[in-house]
């Protein structure tokens, strides 16, 4: 059985920090793509951020670029994503989804991260 578990969300003031971690399992880590999506209120789920865990290469939405810093532990077949500089724009429900091609085939349950001003 697959697996994403989403975890580390909170409320934070702005300006302060969050790290995200999604556990996975249930299927081969190493050759996948994790990635990080959001979705506000009112607004469309977007790509936050993503990382080959075959060949490391990171991606970041020009958002959180210089803030979000996402990262791998494949002993543990866990993602994190670093957050920091946190602003209230950041709000939303984040999830983490897995995928071996160009689209997800993997979603996690979502973790709700709320930044106060």
């Amino acid at each position: 059985e697959v697996q994403l578990q989403a975890s580390g969300g909170g409320l934070v003031q702005a300006g302060g920090s969050l790290r995200l971690s999604c556990a996975t399992s249930g299927f081969p880590f190493k050759d996948y793509a994790i990635g990080w999506f959001r979705q506000a209120p009112g607004k469309e789920r977007e790509g936050v951020s993503c990382i080959m865990l075959y060949d490391g290469t990171t991606y970041y939405t020009d958002s959180v670029k210089g803030r979000f810093t996402i990262s791998s532990d494949n002993a543990e077949n866990t993602v994190y994503l670093q957050m920091n500089s946190l602003k209230p724009e950041d709000t939303a429900v984040y999830y983490c989804a897995a995928g071996s091609g160009p689209g997800v085939e993997y979603w996690g349950q979502g973790t709700q991260v709320t930044v106060s001003s």
